[in-house]
């Protein structure tokens, strides 16, 4: 009996402590918890984050890094490599489709992006859809790599997200709501002519960038909430393009997101176009120093960034509902020194794949194991 009450015990000694991660977890849409790495993860590191929580990863697929020359091949080996891992670690894959090369479209060197979207010229629309056409060839149902890769389980990209942060300049130098709305239809023929189950997903949109402030011409950057409701007006039918709409709602404090959020479902509501969903696809803060001079608002140090994720996590956990969310993607998994203002300490990992306190918050959440 003594070897049974101390078996008992020991049993709910580990309950309590599983318990403790899995505490927070609440019913959410399936696929709800994402996560957008910076560097390619490995394999252990994938199986780690699926261990996590994490149902999906978020990555690029470069039309400037897959197709370098002007009718040239598709190299499609760097996304391979991800969407291979992804798999076997059992994560979704949801890529975001950007970029255009320089054979292209101009480069702007102030801000390294394209100087427009690629619907400007016959060439860059053709291109464009060729790129896009290839890649659901690629990694859509029956495509060709899951047909090269049989021992893998196959599980097909069902949905694309158009573009990133293309009301910002530094993804595209000139953003224009008109153009992206061309883009979408673009898009969105390529992509159905492979799969006409596939969905779209927007581009992520920053939700406030300060350079939307600015008097220039042309404009260098829209608010989420000016560049949607632009987009709508210019694209008629638009809102049969797509299934979702995303947002990258950054914020020196997780009490801003309401007020970001409800502008943009405001803007979806004036359209009669209120069902449709939101997707997080970027959200986060830096494990840095806080900066003396307040020159850097997201830098929160380990303890503050943790802080932070549980405030936006638990925010929008009890608002998806009403917010209509469907997935959160925290930014970043690791840090990438001089990518950005921030992304030195985004990471829920530091150097050598080390969990840093937000990691232990975020699998809370995700009802995972650390």
């Amino acid at each position: 009996m003594r070897n049974l009450r101390a078996w008992t015990a020991a049993l709910a000694i580990a309950a309590v402590a599983l318990g403790a991660f899995a505490s927070t977890a609440a019913a959410v849409p399936a696929k709800f918890w994402g996560v957008v790495p910076q560097a390619t993860p490995t394999f252990e590191q994938m199986q780690r984050l699926k261990r996590g929580g994490a149902d999906s990863v978020r990555t690029p697929i470069g039309w400037s890094v897959v197709q370098v020359e002007k009718g040239g091949p598709f190299n499609w080996a760097g996304v391979d490599e991800v969407v291979k891992s992804a798999s076997q670690a059992g994560l979704e894959v949801l890529p975001f489709l950007s970029g255009a090369p320089s054979w292209a479209v101009a480069v702007d060197k102030r801000f390294g992006s394209p100087m427009t979207l690629p619907v400007k010229t016959g060439i860059q629309r053709t291109s464009w859809s060729t790129f896009v056409h290839e890649a659901v060839l690629r990694y859509g149902p029956a495509g060709t790599f899951w047909q090269t890769n049989p021992s893998l389980a196959e599980r097909p990209i069902r949905t694309w997200q158009i573009w990133n942060e293309q009301n910002f300049k530094y993804f595209v130098a000139r953003p224009n709501p008109a153009d992206y709305g061309k883009l979408l239809k673009l898009s969105n023929t390529a992509i159905k002519a492979v799969d006409p189950g596939a969905k779209l997903i927007l581009g992520g949109m920053f939700a406030t960038p300060a350079e939307a402030l600015k008097n220039v011409k042309p404009p260098e950057a829209y608010f989420a909430g000016e560049f949607l409701d632009k987009m709508y007006k210019a694209t008629p039918g638009v809102k049969a393009l797509y299934n979702g709409i995303a947002l990258h709602p950054y914020t020196g404090s997780y009490k801003n997101l309401p007020a970001k959020i409800e502008e943009v479902r405001e803007v979806l509501t004036e359209h009669k176009d209120a069902n449709k969903r939101l997707w997080i696809t970027e959200l986060g803060w830096s494990s840095g120093p806080p900066a003396s001079d307040g020159s850097n608002s997201f830098a929160k140090g380990p303890a503050g960034q943790a802080q932070q994720l549980r405030g936006a996590f638990s925010l929008l956990e009890r608002k998806q509902v009403q917010w209509k969310i469907d997935r959160v993607y925290w930014f970043s998994v690791d840090d990438a020194p001089g990518a950005c203002n921030f992304c030195d300490g985004s990471g829920l990992f530091g150097p050598g794949f080390k969990p840093k306190k937000s990691w232990f918050e975020f699998v809370k959440f995700a009802g995972g194991t650390p």
